[in-house]
Formats: structure tokens, sequence, C-alpha cells
């Protein structure tokens, strides 16, 4: 089924420029280094505008692996493909795995609360993801590797970029659930003080401490470098060539990086360079 002809599922005219424009978003994220308003999270701020936090997260981040599926099954039929390589498939689970964890289980499912988001913010993610999505989607499902034939020579990269594309997964994930064990703690200590004198339970949205197990021992944002070595995987299984997982992962950098030392000026503000200590934002010893 054709949702919008040329567009979805994408002409290759339609590919090759949404490829080229994608590559231009760290232009677009450059306002991050001098606009310190990041209306979501830890900085999220009242307005009558705003989403509530777990709805707007979960809608906008499933717009990605859901434009990507319907493209891997509509695409290569209206190329003529019958089959597409085994590879092509493996590099659309990564994907759809991390999305379902990140845009569907981490918001709806594991998070104890999540802060209102902005709906401004909110479109900028759903642009990003839907540019990826074209982007990566058109590559695997037609654009890019067709045929088993166009993965050899490259079985070595695509196990050891899977090995890594599992650590940063995984590492995500540790690092993810040490952030929600602070809400998790604090609900069960606001639970059993309501149990033991009537209050009414206030809630933790704004809950927030300083993480320690891990990686968070050296970096104040592990989950985003532990991402970066996700995605760096995912680059490794397509290949050098595979210039949609190369602009994926320079993107993310592109915009969660200022993200993260923002962030460090926001827990140095909050709980004091002291007790921040040596950690840096989000690479281990350099940044």
């Amino acid at each position: 089924m054709v949702l919008i002809p040329g567009v979805l599922p994408p002409s290759r005219s339609t590919w090759q420029a949404a490829c080229t424009l994608f590559q231009y978003f760290p232009v677009v994220t450059s306002l991050q280094w001098v606009l310190d308003w990041y209306p979501m999270g830890k900085t999220s701020n009242k307005s009558r505008l705003n989403i509530p936090g777990k709805w707007g997260w979960a809608i906008t981040e499933s717009t990605g692996f859901a434009t990507l599926l319907y493209i891997m099954y509509t695409l290569p039929e209206q190329q003529g493909i019958k089959t597409l390589p085994w590879g092509n498939w493996t590099m659309a689970g990564c994907f759809t795995i991390h999305y379902v964890y990140r845009a569907v289980l981490s918001p709806l499912v594991l998070n104890p609360s999540m802060s209102p988001m902005h709906p401004i913010l909110c479109l900028g993610m759903a642009a990003f993801q839907i540019f990826n999505a074209i982007s990566i989607g058109g590559w695997l499902a037609g654009y890019g590797p067709v045929t088993q034939t166009d993965w050899q020579g490259r079985y070595w990269s695509m196990e050891i970029g899977l090995i890594i594309w599992a650590w940063g997964l995984l590492g995500n994930a540790f690092h993810d659930d040490d952030l929600r064990e602070i809400r998790r703690s604090a609900d069960r200590k606001q639970r059993k003080e309501a149990e033991m004198t009537g209050k009414p339970v206030e809630g933790v949205e704004k809950v927030y401490m300083i993480p320690k197990n891990g990686l968070f021992g050296y970096v104040l944002y592990a989950h985003y470098f532990c991402e970066w070595v996700e995605w760096a995987g995912f680059w490794a299984v397509g290949g050098w060539r595979c210039h949609p997982a190369r602009t994926f992962l320079v993107n993310e950098i592109a915009t969660m990086l200022p993200r993260a030392l923002q962030g460090k000026r926001w827990y140095e503000e909050k709980f004091g360079k002291d007790k921040v200590g040596n950690r840096k934002a989000v690479i281990p010893g350099l940044i």
C-alpha cells in the first residue's frame, strides 16, 4: 500500500534528497550551542502547551521504526525485488529492537515517570526520526545492497559490528535502569511515608540525583555514550559505504553532545561542582 506516492515508500530521487538534507542536520543542532532551551526532562518548563512526557516520547520516537518497517515491506515490491538479503533484515532488526525498547518499553512500561515535553521539541524529534527512517530504510529496502553477493567480503565487519551494537544496547539499557532506580526508590519512600502519615504521594517527576553506578562514575550521560557505541556498531554492520548509518551516528552525536554539556551545567548548578567531581559530561576522560 502506497501512503504518499513517491514519498512513502520513497522514490530514488526522494530518498537521495532525504539523505542529502539529513546530512545537514548538525547545522540545526548548532542552535543548541547558543540557545540554553531544551524543554524536556531535567530542563522542562511549565507551559500550557506541554504534552505528557510518556506519550510525547512514545509517539514521536515510534515514528522512526514504524516508517522504516513500512518501507522494508513496500519498497522491494516496487523495485521488483523478491527477497532482500539477510544482512538487510539484520540491520532493520537492530534498528527496530532499539526503538521498541526506547520508544515503547521505556516510556510506557519501565519508566516510573517522565517530565512533560514541549510540542516544538516533539515535532523536531519526529522530523529527525522520519528523515532517518527514510534514509536508512531506503538503503536497506532497495537502494543499497539487494543481493547476497553485495554483502560478500563484509561478514567480518558485520560480526564485529553486531557485537559492538549489542554491547552498546546493553550498556544503554543498564544505565537507563540506573536512572530509573533513582525514581523508583523515591517512589517507594514516598509511598511508605504516605502509609505512615496519611499524606498523599507527591510524585517523582522532578526527583533527581547524581547517578553513580557503571560508567556514571566517570560521566554524567553514560547512557548517551553507550548509545553512540551502539550506533557505531550499527554502522560497522552496514560497512563503510553505508552512508545513512554514518549520517545517523554523526547526527546523534551532534544533537546529544550539546545536550550532555548543558546537562552537566545543570548538575553542577543543582548539586554543586564538588559533588559532580571529576566526572565528564559524556565521553570518559575527554568531554
